[in-house]
């Protein structure tokens, strides 16, 4: 764990930092458990010996394999949020697929939808506490930027939240921290000191053709 994510944790309160250590002790007890190589057994190099292949460095990503993810952008002409396909880089690290979905939001979008974070906002850090709560530290851009208007901070604020829940099951909320402090709010109207549940009501609902209205008929008539 990195300092930054010991200040946020801090922050957080000893629930949450004890509640990280819980999730990660199980990967020291695993070593703790390895056996020892036995004396025995051929060294690298000599003869009989395999030469282990090289473990990927842990949370690195895989450009070779790509996954498809929901990004929730702003409607262009709804009210409300609409999401668009995007395939992004692998990585076996939770922590860091959500960086890397988090940065693809902020990069904005590519299908004629409007971007809902500013431009600017840079992902700072990213980590995953116990019970499915993910924390995202993001630069103040994200609410200097705000264009102003509790709807466009709300959008703003569930176009993460949603982004992140919607695609990856393990997380069920989103605690969204500003240059690695906590803060209230980003504009004064979405609560921040909790960690958030995401809300689909914002999701814009297409709108189904209205039925071409058929002209009355005309009465029949009688031949006297």
């Amino acid at each position: 764990m990195t300092p930054r994510q010991a200040n946020v944790l801090t922050a957080l309160g000893l629930a949450s930092l004890a509640a990280a250590v819980a999730l990660t002790s199980p990967r020291w007890s695993m070593l703790l458990r390895s056996p020892a190589p036995a004396a025995d057994d051929a060294a690298p190099g000599e003869a009989g010996a395999e030469t282990p292949e090289p473990e990927p460095l842990a949370g690195a990503t895989d450009p070779a394999r790509r996954i498809s993810v929901r990004l929730y952008f702003e409607a262009a002409d709804k009210d409300g949020l609409l999401p668009e396909e995007r395939d992004v880089a692998f990585s076996p690290d939770l922590a860091q697929q959500l960086r890397t979905v988090v940065e693809e939001l902020a990069k904005g979008p590519t299908s004629g939808l409007v971007a809902t974070l500013p431009q600017g906002t840079r992902v700072i850090d990213v980590f995953v506490l116990a019970h499915g709560v993910a924390c995202v530290s993001l630069s103040g851009e994200v609410a200097a930027g705000l264009p102003g208007g509790s709807r466009a901070e709300l959008l703003t604020v569930y176009s993460i939240v949603n982004t992140i829940v919607t695609n990856f099951p393990a997380v069920s909320r989103v605690q969204l921290v500003l240059n690695d402090q906590l803060a209230t709010t980003l504009a004064g109207h979405v609560d921040l000191g909790r960690p958030l549940p995401p809300d689909m009501t914002l999701v814009a609902l297409e709108l189904k053709p209205e039925a071409s209205p058929q002209p009355a008929a005309s009465p029949a008539s009688h031949t006297p």
